[in-house]
């Protein structure tokens, strides 16, 4: 199963130095019977676009609460067992958890397909959505609006072997 990780540019940097991307348990997101559900479709190049934008904003609640790290959404592509990652089916209809799974181990970085991470651009409407996530959760819909400013930006695509550039230990 793919599933996709929500990460900090420090977090991918951590995962580079350990090997790994979390102790597990950890949430990542993937192609659930739920998100198939909600975004009702059979295209599983969709339906895992939609993962990944769910891990994105995953990202983006990470750097709500980590004020000090580069304003850069991450999110790293793994594939996994599928015994591994597991849905919470009492999470199933909850709009706020769709494609969530827990990964139930760590895994090692060395099984990442790719990494995906903001452009420089979009730096300042991901500072900005950052800081508006909370209000945006207790239904500002400017601060929402703020936050979808984050969303149109698309994440690069980032070949695994070039985790070390992106985490400042390249040549």
């Amino acid at each position: 199963m793919r599933v996709y990780v929500p990460l900090t540019l420090p977090g991918l940097a951590e995962a580079y130095k350990t090997g790994e991307l979390g102790a597990g348990p950890f949430v990542a997101y993937a192609v659930t019977p739920a998100l198939r559900e909600w975004y009702v479709s059979d295209d599983i190049e969709e339906l895992e676009y939609a993962a990944l934008n769910r891990a994105a904003l995953a990202s983006l609640r990470l750097l709500a609460i980590e004020p000090g790290v580069p304003r850069r959404r991450v999110v790293v592509a793994v594939d996994v067992p599928d015994r591994a990652a597991s849905a919470d089916p009492d999470l199933g209809l909850d709009p706020t958890a769709l494609g969530e799974v827990r990964v139930s181990g760590a895994v090692a970085l060395a099984r990442a397909a790719s990494v995906h991470v903001d452009a420089d651009d979009a730096q300042a409407d991901v500072t900005a959505a950052a800081a508006a996530l909370g209000a945006a959760d207790a239904g500002d819909d400017d601060a929402q609006f703020v936050v979808d400013g984050a969303e149109d930006h698309e994440l690069l695509w980032f070949a695994t072997q070039e985790i070390p550039n992106l985490v400042g230990h390249g040549d």
